[in-house]
């Protein structure tokens, strides 16, 4: 059983779709996304430096963007379940049918600036914690008043929170984390700073029709697969201030059989977590056209 995932911010890096805006009828693509949404992903996938892609506003449709390009290239597939990882819960959603390509970038890019503008009203900050033992780490993480983000499997969790919170989480770390690493993002996402940004993206949420997923949508939330097209719409809304449990995600995948992960362009993050804590799956990070032969021998393999 195949697993397409979509990974999420920070994966992106400068340049990251040039080669994809070579393949034939790309380019076309994505200069239409970005008329419909005012932004021009073309220039933001190939010639911004590092710190421009950082932006959240600019980061978030650039990564759905390129997940569902990458995907398309792909060809008409047929994965067991499909998830992402925050943003990449979007993509996801395109992917099983709940939203259109149009209503995805649309939702995407009123998110991205809705959790730029929340970003804005406190200097926020995550960092990710190398080490430990979660059981020991997320009760040291509240006692710093700092939100586990993202508790990703294998041990890994993203903190977040204010900037002296991440300081004081630097000059005082949990019993056996060797190391704490800030992260180059704009904010504490997945935390209660994001609050403003839930109330954007609820409105704009009604102008929108979602679909029932077609294949099983896996949630960020809880790890559930989630059946109902409004609840995957809701889901997404309220998910922006709420912690992403991706290593329940994973017990989902091997609860439903998975056999192979193909991760979505910009890939590798999610990838290097399952071949962690999902053994003998086999994995395939989706990062420039010349994976897509590979890619398709691992669909072909393990698809419906």
């Amino acid at each position: 059983m195949l697993v397409l995932v979509a990974p999420g911010q920070g994966s992106q890096t400068p340049g990251f779709l040039t080669e994809w805006l070579e393949l034939p009828g790309a380019a076309d693509r994505v200069a239409a996304w970005s008329d419909a949404i005012g932004l021009d992903l073309a220039r933001y996938g190939t010639k911004a430096d590092a710190d421009e892609i950082r932006d959240t506003a600019v980061a978030q449709p650039l990564l759905v963007a390129a997940g569902l390009l990458s995907a398309s290239a792909l060809g008409d597939i047929a994965p067991g379940a499909v998830a992402g990882h925050s943003v990449g819960e979007i993509t996801a959603a395109a992917l099983s049918g709940v939203l259109d390509d149009a209503a995805a970038l649309s939702l995407v890019r009123k998110r991205g600036l809705a959790m730029a503008d929340a970003a804005a009203i406190t200097e926020t900050g995550m960092a990710a914690l190398l080490g430990g033992d979660p059981e020991v780490t997320v009760p040291h993480l509240e006692k710093l008043g700092l939100t586990p983000a993202n508790i990703n499997g294998g041990g890994q969790i993203v903190a977040a929170g204010t900037m002296e919170q991440i300081a004081a989480l630097e000059a005082d770390k949990p019993e056996g984390v060797r190391r704490v690493v800030p992260l180059k993002v704009a904010g504490a996402f997945h935390t209660h700073h994001m609050g403003p940004a839930v109330e954007t993206l609820a409105e704009a949420a009604k102008a929108l029709a979602p679909a029932d997923p077609k294949v099983a949508y896996v949630s960020n939330k809880d790890g559930r697969a989630v059946a109902s097209g409004a609840e995957v719409l809701e889901r997404l809304v309220g998910q922006v201030a709420n912690p992403v449990r991706w290593d329940l995600c994973m017990e989902t995948f091997e609860e439903l059989g998975v056999t192979a992960l193909l991760e979505l362009c910009p890939g590798g993050t999610l990838t290097g977590l399952a071949k962690r804590a999902l053994p003998g799956v086999k994995t395939l990070a989706l990062k420039t056209p010349a994976d897509l032969d590979a890619a398709r021998e691992l669909v072909a393999e393990h698809a419906a």
